[in-house]
Parts: structure tokens; sequence; C-alpha cells
């Protein structure tokens, strides 16, 4: 049954000028990519905590970061798209995504359905983030999806997006309300740290968002592979944008910094530890750490720096892994990433058990020390 007449003439008149005042074609530029080739973005990666996130999200914007996403782990927060469009009505530049959504527990058409809601209630400023899945899944019993599970869920998604008709093994499907809002098509990022999940996103996203630490050379390394990736799958002419989730800590005492992101980087450190991940290019040492991470997580305390395996974290690995220290120290160590080949930097600023004043003081001097550094030396 075709939309009402009254809600597709409701989308029309919300998608006109007013709501994207550049219009469309220059929205879904500023989305899919950067504000320009040589400007990077810096977004921040947290949990929705009802009550809390619409605060960090203005918060951010003022601070002067590009976006914010919103970790999807029904078990451990709130709903990320609901607090998305809180974030939404309390910010107007600020772009907002999902850091990650996976395709298990959503239908497809619910979460195109979810995400479009945010962009429509924030004028066009969603991006819909992906993974194969972690805590989300692990805490109702299930493993992450697969590869070809991932890649199928991006299709069908992408397909809903674009307001075409969805093959569910047979049966045609297609969401009636989306392209009657007019705005540009909302970007996919893919959350990659293995070149089979890279190549799902160089092949059918617009943003891969890498996660394998703040190793400059594992970086460079993702990159080529997304090139290489994209370029087979014929999209020489329509790269993806390159983004990298990074734990940062800014402190003027280190160890301070380092236990701020201990239990996050954890987080992110065992995703390397999984099956299919590229290690060839890391120390025996960091292998080693990463195997043990992966074999013996700490699910229960996911994120925490509390954690069992906490005691595979060294300082020396928060330092390899992360970026933790002073406002020069971390300025170095980001730019040296961003040097490696990507666009974006996603900082996940804090551990779930982080002390609320250094992860707040963290996140002032990044964003009014840190970050305008990085914009003066990688914007010409």
């Amino acid at each position: 049954m075709a939309a009402p007449q009254s809600l597709a003439a409701t989308f029309v008149t919300s998608s006109s000028n007013a709501c994207c005042p550049f219009g469309l074609q220059d929205c879904q530029a500023a989305l899919v990519k950067p504000k320009s080739a040589q400007s990077p973005e810096f977004w921040l990666l947290s949990f929705p905590i009802p009550g809390i996130a619409p605060r960090l999200g203005t918060l951010a914007e003022e601070g002067g970061l590009d976006g914010i996403v919103f970790a999807d782990t029904q078990n451990l927060a709130g709903d990320p798209y609901s607090e998305l469009c809180l974030v939404a009505r309390s910010t107007t530049r600020l772009k907002l995504g999902t850091g990650v959504t996976n395709p298990v527990t959503r239908h497809p058409a619910v979460t195109a359905s979810a995400i479009a809601t945010v962009h429509a209630e924030s004028s066009g400023r969603a991006i819909l983030g992906i993974g194969r899945g972690d805590s989300s899944l692990a805490y109702i019993g299930m493993k992450p999806a697969t590869v070809a599970a991932l890649e199928r869920y991006v299709q069908r998604v992408q397909t809903y997006l674009a307001g075409e008709t969805v093959d569910l093994d047979g049966f045609e499907s297609r969401n009636q309300w989306i392209s009657l809002t007019g705005l540009p098509k909302i970007p996919v990022d893919i959350a990659a740290t293995g070149p089979k999940v890279i190549g799902v996103g160089a092949r059918l996203a617009e943003r891969v968002t890498f996660a394998v630490g703040a190793d400059a050379e594992r970086i460079s390394a993702s990159v080529e592979i997304a090139k290489s990736a994209s370029s087979e799958a014929g999209r020489s002419d329509d790269q993806p944008s390159l983004g990298a989730f990074v734990n940062v800590g800014v402190n003027d005492d280190a160890a301070t910094a380092r236990d701020l992101i201990r239990g996050g980087l954890g987080s992110f450190a065992h995703f390397s530890g999984m099956s299919g991940a590229e290690t060839s290019r890391v120390s025996p040492n960091d292998r080693a750490i990463f195997e043990a991470l992966g074999a013996e997580y700490d699910m229960a305390n996911h994120g925490m720096r509390s954690a069992k395996h906490a005691k595979f974290i060294d300082d020396a690995f928060v330092d390899r892994f992360g970026v933790a220290g002073d406002s020069e120290y971390c300025i170095r160590r980001l730019g040296e990433l961003l040097d490696a080949g990507i666009e974006r930097l996603v900082i996940v600023a804090g551990s779930r058990d982080a002390n609320p004043g250094d992860f707040f003081n963290s996140n002032a001097k990044l964003m009014h020390e840190v970050v305008p550094a990085l914009r003066e030396q990688f914007t010409k």
C-alpha cells in the first residue's frame, strides 16, 4: 500500500532547502567525504547512556568535533537510535551514527528505518556504522556474524536505504517512506579489522573504519587492502572514505592517561585476536597478546579496566595500541596515523569504569588542544 499523500507531502516539505540549505548533492558529498580532501574528520565514540548522551553530543559539537557515534549494545547501554534522535535535537551540525550495529539483533529493514529516522530528525546528518557484532551478541549467547552474513546484510540494508526492492529469499520487500524524505542517501560505514571485512566495506560501503589500533604500519596496510578491493570492484573513481578507531587518553600524567583507556583498549585489541584478523605485520609479542585476548576475553567486564584480561595489557602495550599522554604527544601520534592514509579518526575516549573527572578532562584537552592543532597541521 502506498504511503498516504499527507505523509508524502510532509516529507517533501521537510526536505526543502531549510532542511538541507546547500542542496542535496552538497549534503551527500559532505557526509560521504570530509569537508575537503586535506581536512580530516574527528569523531567521538561513546555508549548511549540515557540522560547523558544529548549533553555529550552538545559538548562534542561545541568542542569542534565532526561527529559522534553510539555503540549498539542493548545489554550494556540504551538504544542508540533513540539517543541519536535526542542528540539531533540538541545539535545543528554534528554528524550522528552507530558505532556500531550488527547483522543479527535487528532485521535489515528495521535497521534501515531506524537510521533513516535519525537522518530525518537531524536534517540529513546520519551515518550507519555496521560490524560483525561483539558484546551485543555475546550478552545474548551468540557469536559474531560470519563475513558472508555481514556482506548479505550490508547489501540488503543498502538496498533499503536506496528505496529499492529487497529480495528476501523470494519475498519482495521495500521501505516505502525513506525515499519520500528527499534527503541524500545515508552513507554506510563498515568497522573492520581483517582483510575480508575490509573487503566488504571497500566493495559495498561509502566508508570503512579500521579497528587495528594506533599502529601506523597496520593502518597503512589496511588502507592498501581497502583501495585494492575497491578498485577490483570497479570503484576506482568512487573510493570509500577511510578512517580508524583509536583509543585516546589525554593527560599530563601518562599513567593517568593509560588507565583512562586501558579497559576500552582491551575491547578493541581483542578484535585482533579473532579468527581472520591480519596480524602478520605486528611483533610476535603483540601477536601473543592479541591471541591471549581473543582466547580469554572477559566479556562479563567488557570495556572495563578491572576485567580479568587486563593482566595481558601492560603499559607498553597501551602505548603501542593506543595513544596516551600529554597533548603534544597525542598530536604527534595521531598525526602519524593521519599520514598513514586515513581521513577520519574516531576517538574512543575512555573505559566503562573510567574516572569521570579524568574522562571529561581528557575530552576537554582533546577538543581544545589536540584536535585544533591537527586541523591546522593537516588542513592546507
